[in-house]
């Protein structure tokens, strides 16, 4: 087992069960031109991030952990948006109409794909999600049932929404869960810490939260542990 020092608690957990979920890094989220920044928002915070989603990508692929990326999309005829939905936002910036980078949050858009940076590689999992959560409505608890895993280490936009939705769904479900503090973000600062605080309050009623060196040095302890030769 791998042992991280984080908040509130040590999060250990073994690789071969264990997979990293990089939610809804996408471009219309993230770049400039994007439905994000169309709304008013400063993309910039997000794309801060994106070096360290990339390391911890590459520690994961490193690890063999499993990989599953999600998007927030809907279908081209809108019939998995829910009504409620639909009517959130300013006419002309809702789901479905023509943004910056094509259709707002429909598949196969070009606002809808993963960042270049970030591009999922072969086996890694993408799930497209009708949700804020990463369970509603995908099949994911079953392909994950299938490999096993019972714990998720966690990144990705935005830390309050998508992010802490999937985090909130995968702990009623019995999964232990660590969020990445300098992996996620969101438009808004203080909305970011605030979820970090829900998250491990009580105990770490939702989960763990850890920066990512903590993360990088239990996996390079673990490591130097395995290269020891046997004595």
């Amino acid at each position: 087992m791998i042992h991280v020092d984080a908040k509130p608690h040590i999060f250990s957990f073994g690789p071969a069960s264990t997979a990293l979920v990089v939610i809804d890094m996408q471009r219309d989220f993230l770049e400039p031109g994007g439905f994000g920044a169309a709304l008013g928002n400063d993309a910039s915070p997000l794309q801060a991030i994106v070096p360290n989603v990339e390391s911890l990508l590459g520690l994961a692929r490193d690890h063999g952990m499993l990989i599953v990326h999600t998007r927030e999309s809907h279908l081209p005829d809108l019939s998995d948006c829910p009504a409620t939905k639909h009517a959130n936002g300013q006419p002309g910036l809702r789901i479905g109409d023509m943004g910056p980078m094509g259709r707002i949050l429909i598949r196969g858009e070009p606002g809808n794909q993963i960042i270049p940076q970030l591009m999922p590689i072969a086996d890694e999992w993408v799930i497209d999600k009708p949700g804020k959560g990463m369970f509603y409505a995908t099949g994911l608890a079953e392909k994950l049932a299938s490999r096993q895993i019972t714990h998720l280490v966690f990144a990705g936009v935005t830390t309050e929404v998508c992010v802490q939705s999937s985090m909130r769904e995968a702990n009623d479900r019995g999964y232990s869960c660590l969020l990445i503090e300098e992996a996620t973000e969101s438009y808004f600062p203080a909305f970011k810490q605030a979820t970090l605080d829900m998250i491990v309050a009580q105990g770490g009623i939702v989960g763990c939260t850890a920066p990512l060196a903590a993360l990088q040095a239990a996996l390079r302890k673990d490591m130097s542990h395995d290269s020891i030769p046997n004595r």
